[in-house]
């Protein structure tokens, strides 16, 4: 078990708890909504607490709806590589696209947005899907002082995993907060590997109650 009596020098990074991945939205995670609370008692205890959008233009390279004849769970070639194709989602300016009503945004130090780019997907909060543009946070969080951190969020497969993976790769102590994350598992058995590979990595898996201040 990871010792977690110390949150000095950590953040608490909060994933895309958005509309449109909450049960109603356009890709909604089963029982995400279901994790807000915890988060919403997790952010105070961090002396920092970044949350991230995804906040894609209309059109935008990873919706099915922009290739003709594709489906949701599809891929494309993209960029030398593929790019996985899902329904429109996180839409600028839409609904959709924003953090949940009930996630307390008070003690965020920063809210994030990522995949702004028509051409280039964007999962984790550090870099883009061509693995080379970052986002800003690495560099964020080194002049805050912050060397390890807590992911939460929205999917556990799919962004959290990119963030936490991305975490290692730019020198940052990784955990993840097992019962503050929810699976796509798109496709189907994405979420065991998805696990099973980032611990493999040397990210950490915790629990809400491992955390100090919490039962």
């Amino acid at each position: 078990m990871a010792d977690t009596q110390n949150l000095s020098g950590s953040a608490l990074l909060v994933i895309d708890v958005q509309n449109d991945f909450c049960p109603g939205g356009a890709l909604a995670v089963e029982s995400g909504d279901t994790i807000i609370p915890r988060i919403n008692r997790l952010s105070p205890r961090f002396p920092l607490a970044v949350a991230t959008k995804d906040w894609h233009p209309d059109g935008h390279i990873s919706f099915a709806s922009r290739h003709q004849g594709k489906k949701p769970g599809d891929t494309v070639p993209h960029r030398g590589g593929e790019q996985q194709l899902w329904p429109d989602h996180c839409v600028q300016g839409t609904r959709g696209a924003e953090l949940h009503p009930e996630l307390d945004i008070r003690p965020l130090n920063l809210i994030l947005h990522k995949g702004v780019q028509m051409e280039l997907d964007s999962y984790s909060a550090f870099y883009e899907n061509d693995g080379e543009t970052p986002t800003g946070l690495d560099s964020y969080l080194t002049r805050h002082g912050i060397n390890t951190v807590y992911v939460v969020g929205l999917a556990e497969d799919v962004c959290v995993y990119f963030t936490a993976v991305d975490a290692l790769r730019c020198g940052f102590r990784a955990r993840v907060v097992a019962d503050c994350t929810r699976g796509v598992d798109v496709p189907s058995g994405a979420l065991g590997r998805a696990r099973k590979d980032m611990q493999s990595r040397g990210v950490e898996y915790v629990r809400f109650s491992d955390i100090p201040g919490n039962t």
